[in-house]
């Protein structure tokens, strides 16, 4: 599908979205349930639920707090987005697949 543009337009507007909700696909991230504490849930819900995820930064903050080290994880939650419904760090905090 080309909406409005070359299908190669089209790819660079979805792109950024696919790597929200997929993340790297060459780069699996492991995720401790260690970092799983109920600020952590509670943020991620709280997105998730409202699809307002302006709160990511705060989220990899949580997260952090509570031992996360993944570079990948934090950068991708401080990052500038898009942040989306699906959004693959959210998914993993609510245990989503």
């Amino acid at each position: 599908m080309c909406y409005g543009g070359s299908q190669e337009e089209s790819g660079r507007h979805f792109y950024p979205y696919y790597l929200d909700i997929a993340g790297n696909p060459f780069r699996p991230v492991p995720f401790s349930p260690s970092w799983l504490t109920s600020t952590t849930l509670a943020l991620a819900a709280r997105m998730y639920e409202s699809r307002d995820f302006g709160a990511m930064p705060i989220l990899a903050d949580a997260l952090q707090d509570a031992g996360c080290d993944s570079a990948d994880v934090l950068d991708h939650c401080r990052g500038p987005g898009p942040h989306v419904r699906g959004c693959w760090v959210v998914d993993l905090v609510l245990g989503k697949e």
